[in-house]
């Protein structure tokens, strides 16, 4: 694709970086076939291919973009599907997230867009802020009727009982059992610790079970992705230089051998540090190391193995490969890997490269798309008449389960509670009650 830059718009780092993105593109249209929207809206403008055109201009141009650029660019869920699709190697997530942080910088929203989006900016990321909006829910939940749809997206995604903490919130070392075969950080995420405290208990039960011991550090709370996703760039980078530094404590005291994410759409955003901070002298070095590290749980269990199952499985899954995880991580087997050798029968879900809606905060600021595909996902997974869902996404399995729990009912899991529990963890309530899984457990 040919650019027409200035040489002072290409004295910013971020718009260099963009160019040489922009120049890879050769406009085949492979990407088309698997993006999501174009797949449900047929527009050009929705595609990937198309996005990059809008992007190129209103870079080129400056200023604050027109509002039709404004909407498709908002319509990306960025899934990366284009990413593993595209031949040329146009690194996509690159030069959109540089396309948001240029909206949010040069284009006045209205007044309610910006209250929603500042509003899932802030109270997301921050669990106490967030455990407090939840608990205000069921009294939202009277007024839905008289509700934006946006605002009625989110009571929908609301849980109706909010877990109490846990213990695992708490910055401490949690010891191996046996002798010690590494030594990692966890990042315990923001909204996850809230919604989904089981996921960070499961993680802590399996790792610390196969020799390894399991730090949460204080001061890594939140990677930042949320909001980087946003455009919001200097929440972002705060709390990803918490996080960094905080981990760095840990790598120059008594050492990791990993950071091991949970949730694959942290993952994705920590493993690009080094990108993000590649211009920053006091941090460039520091998130490089950390980037250098991460791991999805997955890929360290692949990596020492796991421990033969203890109760009865057999069961049938469907693996949902999370977008961040599949097409942002390029990790497809190890997931699938684990959960045969915990003895379940992996089914693949058809169109498993296409999102489910979630994507980060899509699912609150674009309902109707994300209910749409949501809606795909859950007839595919409904085919594979699987058992149970596991997935490696807080998203996914929340925008999964809201959309099953209407359907076939089936139990939507992170991949590791089904290995916690297979390897000698308790069962997950989840499962409770499921002929299929066996008696309590």
């Amino acid at each position: 694709m040919q650019t027409n830059f200035s040489l002072a718009q290409l004295a910013d780092s971020a718009t260099r970086e963009s160019e040489a993105i922009l120049r890879k593109c050769v406009h085949c249209g492979f990407c088309t076939a698997t993006c999501p929207t174009y797949t449900i809206l047929g527009d050009e403008l929705d595609s990937p291919r198309g996005r990059i055109y809008q992007i190129k201009d209103m870079l080129e141009k400056g200023g604050p973009p027109p509002e039709s650029t404004v909407k498709h660019i908002d319509r990306c869920l960025s899934c990366l599907s284009c990413m593993t699709t595209c031949p040329s190697g146009v690194h996509y997530m690159h030069l959109v997230d540089h396309a948001r942080a240029h909206i949010e910088a040069t284009h006045s929203r209205p007044p309610a867009d910006r209250a929603v989006r500042e509003f899932v900016a802030r109270v997301l990321p921050n669990p106490t802020l967030l455990r407090l909006a939840l608990r205000g829910a069921p009294l939202g939940r009277r007024f839905r009727a008289l509700l934006p749809k946006r605002l009625d997206a989110m009571l929908a995604l609301s849980p109706s009982h909010v877990p109490a903490p846990s213990p695992t919130e708490r910055p401490g070392v949690h010891p191996a059992q046996g002798p010690r075969r590494k030594r990692v950080a966890l990042l315990i995420g923001c909204a996850q610790r809230v919604l989904a405290p089981q996921i960070n208990e499961a993680t802590i039960r399996l790792l610390t079970r196969h020799g390894v011991e399991v730090v949460v550090a204080k001061g890594a709370e939140c990677c930042g992705a949320l909001t980087h996703h946003m455009g919001k760039e200097s929440l972002a980078h705060a709390s990803a230089k918490a996080a960094i530094d905080a981990w760095t404590r840990e790598i120059e005291g008594a050492g990791l051998d990993a950071i091991v994410v949970n949730a694959s759409g942290c993952g994705t955003g920590v493993k690009d540090y080094g990108f993000l901070f590649r211009e920053d002298p006091a941090y460039a070095a520091k998130a490089a190391a950390v980037a250098g590290l991460a791991r999805d749980v997955t890929e360290l269990l692949d990596e020492i193995g796991l421990s033969a199952p203890v109760v009865e499985t057999g069961q049938a899954i469907a693996y949902h490969s999370a977008c961040s995880l599949q097409h942002g991580q390029k990790i497809k087997e190890p997931p699938r890997a684990l959960l045969r050798a915990a003895g379940f029968a992996v089914r693949e879900i058809p169109d498993g490269h296409l999102c489910c809606g979630s994507a980060g905060t899509y699912n609150l600021l674009q309902p109707e798309l994300a209910g749409e595909l949501r809606a795909r996902k859950v007839a595919a997974i409904e085919s594979t008449r699987a058992d149970a869902v596991a997935a490696g996404n807080l998203g996914c399995i929340t925008q999964i389960a809201g959309g099953v729990e209407g359907g076939a009912g089936l139990p939507v899991l992170h991949t590791v509670e089904l290995l916690d529990w297979a390897t000698g963890g308790p069962k997950p309530a989840t499962l409770a009650g499921r002929a299929a899984f066996g008696p309590p457990g």
